[in-house]
């Protein structure tokens, strides 16, 4: 064949210019090698900036307890990585390439090329770096743990609580039951009761998660809501309760398996309303209710099953009563009456325990005339309290010794559950109820005092914290008809709502009024109550108004509590109460205030929380104020000059989290308050304030008498807490300084010399914080130091010689972190020591920390901790219970051999964690050891000198050099008592647990392996053909076994024990990415399983779950009696479960999820020559109604032929996987019709170009279609596919649809579509990965229920729907877009319509647009858009969003816009669109001045 001349020419043509262009290119690499280095060069020192920024997040993540996401630890390792080594190799090229050849006559071109070409290379992967290392977040909260337990001397196991306790346990084991209930009498015990079924629970890990919330007769189901987010991490922004129980909703289905307390029900719930899903919503949500009240419990929550709780039994009531009384007996007669004492409070517990309490070490007529007071109660007219109970109560009450006691009782009773502390000190001051205290101070200490001793009275509990306390709901009834005789107290709760208020008569006599959260209650124009002392009021109706001569007959009122009202102006009759001593208006939305400057005798103000933005002039004027609490009041800038320093009398100031612009000393004209006022306040004794900027201190403003304080200065500190709350109350200092201590002004140093916590940040310039010297003054009381981001910082102390030791005697936590250049702990005496700088160990024989109880050192470049050889007996750590150390990349070893030997006796050792220090080689260096030859266990990180009896959790992360953990004898009772143990990314690490050390871990209860990239083995069980003695007939505790991403491990279990040691306590078994494990279980450890729930192996190289017995020819018999989760997910060589003949057990298995295991039948029939299956189908008696089964079809469908009773297999299964082949075999009638009638959740697979819809009307309780990895063009069938319009209503009608990467669908589904029937009812919607879609572009038929839409990852959408659809939109509540690089607008004006739309997204109230490259607007159209709901937006990563909108547009309820879901504060211009605009202003100036 001949090519044709032009053609060969232009062939030649182009093969020239390739090959000149590639000899171009590397003649280049020669001569512009420097360039290529400098072009490296900046790319590196770009990559430090982002490595920097990004470390300062995960820094501060790490400071809020927060934990960092794998990816960006990855990153991180990997910029390392990138920054050390291979810029290193460039420089050592660059080195090369400078030297010339030919005796320095020729440039050196092949260095030069190498290095060019390095640079370029590395240059390209510097940037992949930059781009990965973009991360919207590097971090993530973990929730805190729920409390909701009785404590110990709370439960009684009595023999009638044991047997009610079981059977709850029972009931919520049985997963037929979702909604249990325990009701009983006031005082029987549900609530000690249940807390403490929530604390087996927890124990036995019966549920992923348990919460509780108090319910009680005045329902605030917001309250609620918090009380059960709390615990999970959840943080509810929204305002509405709908809004709310939407993300609590969904926040609950998120956890598989989740118990929620709800104590104390006083009428019917609904659990919707409260975010709570119920039923089928969430099969793994359990509730359990406490009530009152039968009919509650059983009509009203559908409850399957219910509980009694009675009271007491005699004999129970009396062993209870003599426990609580102690063995105070006085006389002889005392038994017998004590006998009847007890009989007389009928059994219910509260009442034995407060009557027992009361009457503890009292003389025999005390207890007589106590039997008196019960044999005639005298609780008439008040049918709510049992007469004996009342009695009961009653006798404590009138037991109590002094008005102080009674009158604080009573008003305890007054407040609601969960009193706060502070609160009731603003009370008990205004009211005057402790008499001979003349300060704050002391007020506190003995209102402490009283509400310790109602504790010891069993009157008042405890709370969540210890800033609170508590009081029983039938206690509180008791307290209130106690204190409401003769009229003196008038309660209500937000149900008690009266149509009219009592007549005058009765409001004279008033002396307290407790309205809590009073809604749809009209106040009268006067409150007629010229004795009322005490007025709490709060209500969350922003309409509640309050008449303007409210308090004009109430002139005798002590305290007044507004809160959460709103007031554009006070009343003005306030001003008439001249006796007030406390006024509260906590979070409150506050306008004029100016008139409390008339209240002369004020001594407690607290605006706690309200969004006052100033503090007026006439605030000045209360001079005998002794507390004034501005706390949380964000919005607060200004405070009049001259304020604080006539408040002369002021001993407590409470302004944490409060904005103020403080001014500089010396103005002459000042707009706002200064420093310079607080020379004024020589009572002040307490003080939370934050100072932006050290310098505005006056230099002579020295603090005296401040005794209590809590002080940041400089900017960006987060705010923990409030100390006025804290009964431990502290000294805390947090200083960013650009000096050093020692150019603090003398005032500071005063407070400095008195800190119990010091935090100190970003020390600019500063190489030594503390000569020697002054550390005795500044650091004597210290019990917490924290010193982080000194980039310079050498030295903590100059050591000049002055002193022997320098000790630390109160110090309990130190914290080193972010520190590089620190050379030691404590300078060394130049004159007396030639050591060099890096020969320093960080802490030397000079440091002594006897009570130092937790040490963390992070990123600080120390070679040594402790010195080699300090002197016997002089070195105290003796208290340390924690060790943390992480990032110290050149430490080579923890302890020197000697220092072993003083930290032996370390007994209350608990915590150890050593993570990222590269260089570490072993715990202990032995090279210092004259007993031991050297290098014997170099490679082992624990010797035997590692005594450390009381150790709970170890965690070893990143240490690349070791390659054993545990030297193969380890000291007496070394790590007997680890509980837990995490070990990753050890990339020499060859075994966990070798033979001869196994048996001191049997106390181990959680093992985590991670990334060991050459580990081979967990448990080695043989050793060099020895058999390990010490293992046999041992029972390990370990409950919890995760093994993740372990390439060449080998066995988990090395060998078969052959039943010398037992795992029978295991409960989860993870594994994952382990390609070389070829099984699971030895043989023997599968057969002693009994407690098993959960066994995952995913991504694995497994051939079989339980390897083969030896000399087992015999049918065996698995029994995994617990096991409810099965998943084999992507297994390619699993062939069996057992290599021999067996038959398995799994009665209460729930979770089957099998995929990718083309080897094994999971379903199926024993035949000859085949492997057997999973399940055997001919044993359906050994596979009892499992629930909620997750099954890939495509592995069982085949064996199901012929089978018709499959459904007693699973007759309830509700989540199936369909594929293609499947399918085609349902279309083809090889099934029974009702096979599919349980289904839920129906996941389909299909390759074939058209969407096969006949097959559905089987599933005709189908609830969620999810449809993904399919060819379809549209969802549509072809011509006479679905059959007869009558077939067509046969389909089911869904809730929620998941579409999942449909590369070549253009079309949801056209308007005749039978997939607009199916989706008539659809609630939730979610398109992900479509990349053919251009629109949704559906009728608006399809979406008029829909509420929620997801679109994601949608390469070719350009618009999500035109302004003629979008009225289909209209019930939307949550909008996200994310990730769709071509969308330009979400709502599209149609081409040939020029109309404008008022367009009104009425239920809408989150929309997110995230990382939409090509977005310009919401909308270009001049339409107008409504969002009367809209509460929450957040826009990030959208670089062309110049405005939101064209037309006009409305959100009344919207108030920032948030760049990121973590974003709590937001930016706001006033409206939507000016707030767009700002953040683009803002974006092209930031680009602009990264260009220049």
């Amino acid at each position: 064949m001949e090519i044709p001349s032009n053609c060969a020419a232009n062939l030649v043509s182009e093969i020239a210019k390739f090959m000149f262009f590639q000899i171009k290119r590397r003649i280049s690499y020669v001569f512009h090698h420097k360039r290529e280095v400098e072009n490296f060069e900046e790319k590196v020192q770009r990559l430090k900036e982002r490595r920097e920024r990004v470390q300062h997040d995960v820094d501060a993540a790490k400071r809020n307890v927060e934990k960092i996401e794998i990816g960006v630890e990855n990153w991180l390792i990997k910029v390392d990585k990138m920054i050390d080594e291979e810029a290193k190799e460039t420089k050592d090229l660059e080195d090369k390439a400078k030297n010339k050849c030919f005796i320095g006559l020729c440039p050196n071109f092949k260095s030069r090329y190498q290095l060019s070409k390095k640079a370029e290379k590395d240059a390209n992967a510097v940037d992949v770096l930059l781009r990965q290392g973009e991360f919207d977040k590097v971090s993530y909260r973990d929730p805190p743990q729920a409390m909701v337990y009785a404590s110990p001397k709370d439960f009684e196991a009595f023999d009638s609580r044991k047997q009610v306790f079981d059977e709850i346990m029972e009931a919520l084991k049985d997963p037929s039951i979702n909604i249990i209930g325990v009701y009983g009498m006031a005082g029987v015990g549900k609530t000690t009761l249940v807390k403490e079924v929530a604390k087996q629970i927890k124990g036995d890990k019966l549920f992923d998660s348990v919460v509780m919330a108090n319910v009680t007769q005045t329902l605030d189901i917001q309250k609620m809501q918090d009380q059960i987010a709390e615990p999970l991490g959840l943080k509810i922004e929204e305002k509405s309760v709908a809004a709310r129980a939407s993300r609590l909703h969904e926040r609950l289905k998120g956890e598989k398996k989740i118990l929620v307390v709800l104590d104390d029900i006083w009428a019917r719930l609904e659990l919707n309303k409260v975010g709570i899903p119920v039923g089928d919503e969430h099969k793994g949500c359990n509730i359990l209710l406490t009530s009152r009240n039968l009919d509650v419990s059983l009509n009203g929550m559908d409850v399957q099953k219910k509980f009694r709780i009675n009271v007491l039994k005699e004999e129970e009531a009396w062993e209870l009563f003599k426990k609580m009384a102690g063995n105070g007996d006085k006389s002889p007669e005392l038994p017998s009456i004590a006998t009847e004492v007890a009989k007389k409070c009928a059994g219910l517990p509260i009442a034995v325990s407060t009557v027992a309490t009361a009457l503890r070490n009292k003389d025999s007529f005390e207890w007589e005339d106590a039997l008196r007071q019960l044999q005639r109660p005298s609780s008439s007219n008040f049918s709510e309290v049992p007469e004996e109970a009342y009695a009961a109560i009653e006798l404590s009450y009138n037991h109590l010794k002094g008005e102080e006691l009674k009158q604080t009782f009573l008003l305890c009773s007054l407040l609601g559950h969960n009193v706060a502390i502070q609160d009731m000190l603003k009370y008990s001051m205004g009211l005057g109820l402790f008499h001979g205290v003349n300060t704050v101070e002391e007020a506190r200490k003995r209102l402490l005092t009283v509400v310790s001793k109602l504790k010891t009275s069993c009157l008042l509990l405890d709370s969540y914290t210890e800033l609170h306390f508590d009081m029983h709901d039938l206690i509180r009834d008791v307290a209130i008809s106690i204190a409401s005789r003769d009229n003196r107290v008038f309660a209500l709760n937000n149900e008690d709502v009266p149509k009219d208020w009592p007549n005058v008569e009765a409001m004279k006599s008033w002396d307290k009024i407790g309205l809590r959260y009073a809604i749809n209650l009209k106040l009268p124009d006067q409150l007629k109550c010229p004795k009322l002392t005490f007025f709490y009021m709060g209500s969350r109706d922003p309409s509640m108004e309050m008449p303007t001569n409210f308090f004009k007959e109430t002139k005798n009122l002590k305290v007044l509590d507004l809160t959460e009202m709103h007031f554009p102006s006070l009343p003005s009759s306030i001003s008439l109460l001249s006796n007030l001593g406390t006024l509260c208006l906590d979070q409150c939305v506050l306008g004029d205030i100016a008139i409390i400057g008339e209240l002369k005798n004020l001594e407690i103000l607290s605006l706690l929380d309200s969004d006052i933005k100033m503090l007026p002039e006439e605030i000045g004027k209360l001079i005998k104020l002794k507390l004034l609490d501005l706390h949380g009041c964000t919005k607060l800038k200004r405070i009049t000059p001259g304020i604080l320093s006539s408040l002369s009398r002021l001993e407590e100031l409470y302004m944490g989290n409060s904005r103020v612009q403080w001014e500089a000393e010396g103005h002459t004209q000042p707009s706002n308050a200064s420093f310079a006022e607080f020379k004024a306040l020589s009572c002040l004794t307490t003080l939370d304030v934050c100072i932006p900027n050290a310098k505005i201190i006056p230099k002579d403003l020295f603090f005296e008498n401040l005794q209590i304080y809590r002080i940041f200065i400089g900017e960006a500190w987060d705010w923990d807490g409030q100390i006025g709350y804290s009964r431990t109350r502290t000294r805390t200092l947090k200083l960013k300084l650009d000096t050093g201590i020692e150019y603090l002004s003398y005032g500071l140093k005063m407070l400095l010399n008195k800190a119990e916590n010091l935090h100190l940040d970003e020390m600019t310039g500063v190489k030594i914080l503390l000569h020697e010297s002054e550390y005795r003054e500044s650091f004597r009381m210290l019990k917490n130091l924290h010193i982080q981001n000194g980039a310079l910082v050498q030295y903590i102390i100059k050591d000049n010689d002055i002193v022997d030791k320098i000790e630390f005697l109160q110090l309990q936590s130190l914290i080193l972190q972010d520190l590089p250049k620190l050379i030691s702990f404590c300078s060394e005496n130049n004159s007396s020591n030639s050591i060099s700088p890096k020969e320093l160990p960080l802490f030397n024989d000079k440091i002594m920390f006897p009570k130092l109880e937790k040490l963390k050192l992070s990123s600080i470049n120390i070679e040594r901790i402790w010195h080699y050889q300090p002197p016997r007996g002089s070195y105290s750590m003796q208290n340390l219970t924690s060790l943390i150390i992480e990032g110290c990349d050149k430490l080579k070893h923890i302890l020197s051999y000697s220092m072993a030997e003083c930290l032996q006796q370390l007994q209350s050792f608990e915590i150890l964690e050593v993570e990222h220090c590269l260089e570490l080689k072993g715990f202990i260096n032995k090279s210092m050891s004259k007993d031991i030859t050297i290098g014997s266990t170099t490679e082992a990180l624990f010797n035997e000198q590692v005594a450390f009896p009381n150790l709970e959790k170890v965690t070893i992360s990143h240490l690349r050099n070791v390659k054993r953990l545990w030297y193969n004898q380890l000291h007496t009772d070394s790590f007997c008592q680890m509980k837990e143990l995490k070990t990753e990314h050890c990339d020499e690490l060859l075994n966990i647990f070798p033979s001869s050390v196994l048996g001191v871990f049997q106390r181990l209860e959680i093992l985590t392996v991670t990334d060991c990239e050459v580990l081979e083995e967990v448990f080695e069980l043989q050793a060099q053909e020895l058999e390990i003695k010490d293992t046999y007939g041992v029972t390990f505790q370990l409950k919890q076994m995760y093994l993740l991403r372990l390439p060449k491990l080998k066995h988990v279990w090395n060998r078969d024990p052959h039943g010398n040691i037992s795992f029978q306590n295991l409960q989860g078994v993870d594994v994952w990415q382990c390609w070389s494990l070829k099984s699971v279980f030895p043989f023997s450890i599968a057969k002693g399983l009994p407690q098993l729930e959960r066994l995952l192996v995913q991504e694995c190289g497994v051939e079989e779950i339980v390897s083969k017995g030896e000399g087992l020819e015999q049918e065996i018999w698995f029994e995994f009696n617990q096991l409810s989760s099965l998943i084999l997910w992507i297994v390619p060589n699993l062939k069996c479960f057992y290599p021999g003949m067996h038959t398995t057990v799994w009665p209460v298995l729930k979770n089957l999820k099998t995929y990718g295991c083309k080897e094994m039948e999971i379903f199926g029939q024993l035949e000859s020559n085949m492997q057997k299956p999973l399940f055997h189908i001919e044993k359906v008696q050994a596979f009892t109604v499992p629930l909620e089964m997750f099954i890939h079809f495509s592995e069982v469908i085949q064996c199901l032929n012929n089978v018709p009773n499959f459904l007693l297999v699973i007759p309830q299964l509700e989540v199936v996987w369909l594929s293609s082949d499947d399918i085609a075999m349902i279309c083809g009638g090889q099934f029974p019709e009702n096979l599919f009638c349980h289904i839920k959740v129906l996941g389909i697979s299909c390759e074939s170009a058209i969407y096969p819809f006949s097959f559905l009307r089987r599933f005709y309780n189908l609830e969620e279609l999810l449809v993904g990895h399919c060819s379809f063009k549209e969802l549509s069938p072809s011509e006479g596919n679905v059959g007869e319009e009558k077939e067509v209503w046969m389909l089911p009608k869904i809730k929620k649809l998941v579409l999942y990467m449909f590369p070549r669908l253009t079309q949801l589904w056209k308007q005749e579509s039978p997939l607009g029937h199916i989706c008539a009812r659809l609630e939730t919607l979610k398109v992900w990965r479509c990349d053919s879609l251009i629109n949704l572009g559906v009728s608006s038929a399809s979406f008029e229920n829909l509420t929620s839409l997801y679109v994601r990852n949608c390469k070719g959408m350009v618009e999500l729907i035109t302004s003629s659809e979008v009225q289909s939109l209209m019930r939307l509540v949550t909008m996200s877009i994310r990730e769709c690089e071509m969308v330009k607008e979400v709502v599209a004006s149609e081409a040939d319509d020029e109309a404008t739309y008022e367009i009104i997204f009425t239920e809408l109230k989150c929309l997110e647009l995230h990382c939409l490259a090509s977005l310009r607007s919401f909308c270009s159209g001049d339409h107008t858009f409504k969002f009367p709901s809209l509460e929450q937006v957040i826009v990030s990563q959208c670089p062309r969003l110049t405005s939101f909108c064209q037309g006009a547009i409305s959100t009344p309820k919207l108030q920032r816009v948030q760049l990121a879901e973590t974003d709590h504060n937001g930016r706001w211009a006033g409206d939507l669109n000016a707030t767009v605009e700002q953040l683009y202003m803002e974006q092209v100036l930031s680009n602009f001045i990264k260009h220049i």
